[in-house]
């Protein structure tokens, strides 16, 4: 019998963790995330994690799954999950993968790229992050690899100290190597579907979702976390811009509306990285029940197909 990894992604505050909860709870099943921030214990205001309550009695893997002081890779996060998934596969025909962070759900659906390393390019540049700033490495990106500028997380030196890594010692782009999708060779199907919202709407629930946010405690969340805050998990939109705030850089009222202005900007990043899959189904509706019955529709289609 075959199995399904259902991928459900979208951008940040459209709505992901309620179509999967609710779909899981439907069809009886498990959720795993690719969320890169919800693995960390410490964090969860700022990463707007599923509360227990929320969860509905659903199993979720890769939520509160790690320490910030852990190193997660993609290579790493694609051999826990498989290992897990395996299992799940024994229990259930189709398993949910929830998330809005591109690079871990491809890596996952499609293998990784072998990538070209360094090790004497990659201390050069995390040298000259240090000395020049990070904004220095940003424009040779850009100029470099325009591609790949447009999608980056620009708070995250790792993945721009990779990706100069990258074209520093092979003479290409980093997005060329990302574009060579590989062969699936997971022994399941795929079927990703990425929620599309209007623009209007999703820059609303990014707005409203910042605002429950604050209610629930996000600046002492973050103010508990400063004494850590070089660490890479702690380097995003939310906790980034109140260590500023710290620091004194900004007021209240500028943190607030730069945590809004970056989240929007971070979900537009997230978009650009899923048009990049052209086997991706886009869904129509920006309500839940509509989304339900798409996704039921496609689920039919490939129960049919494979005769499940």
């Amino acid at each position: 019998m075959n199995k399904l990894l259902l991928v459900i992604q979208g951008p940040t505050a459209s709505g992901k963790t309620a179509l999967a909860i609710h779909l899981a709870k439907k069809l009886n099943t498990v959720i795993f995330s690719a969320d890169s921030r919800q693995f960390f214990k410490e964090i969860s205001v700022g990463t707007a994690k599923p509360s227990i309550e929320e969860q509905d009695g659903i199993k979720h893997f890769f939520v509160d799954s790690h320490s910030i002081f852990d190193k997660i890779t993609a290579a790493s996060y694609v051999n826990d999950v498989q290992s897990i998934l395996k299992k799940e596969f024994n229990n259930h025909s189709i398993v949910i993968l929830v998330g809005g962070s591109g690079m871990y759900i491809d890596a996952l659906c499609y293998g990784l790229d072998d990538l070209p390393v360094n090790e004497m390019i990659k201390n050069d540049l995390i040298e000259e992050c240090k000395s020049k700033g990070l904004h220095i490495l940003l424009e040779e990106l850009k100029l470099k690899d325009p591609e790949y500028y447009s999608i980056v997380d620009k708070q995250n030196s790792v993945r721009v100290i990779r990706a100069l890594e990258v074209i520093r010692c092979s003479g290409q782009s980093f997005s060329s190597f990302l574009s060579n999708k590989k062969i699936n060779k997971n022994d399941f199907d795929v079927l990703k579907v990425t929620i599309n919202l209007d623009r209007e709407e999703l820059y609303d629930r990014i707005n409203r979702r910042v605002d429950i946010m604050l209610e629930k405690g996000l600046e002492n969340e973050a103010k508990l976390m400063e004494p850590m805050k070089d660490l890479q998990a702690l380097q995003t939109v939310g906790y980034a811009e109140w260590f500023d705030y710290f620091e004194g850089k900004f007021n209240k009222t500028e943190t607030i509306d730069r945590i809004k202005q970056n989240t929007r900007r971070y979900a537009k990043r997230q978009l650009t990285w899923f048009r990049r899959d052209k086997s991706a189904i886009w869904l129509k509706s920006n309500f839940l029940e509509g989304q339900v019955d798409e996704v039921n529709d496609l689920l039919i289609n490939w129960k049919n197909e494979n005769r499940v």
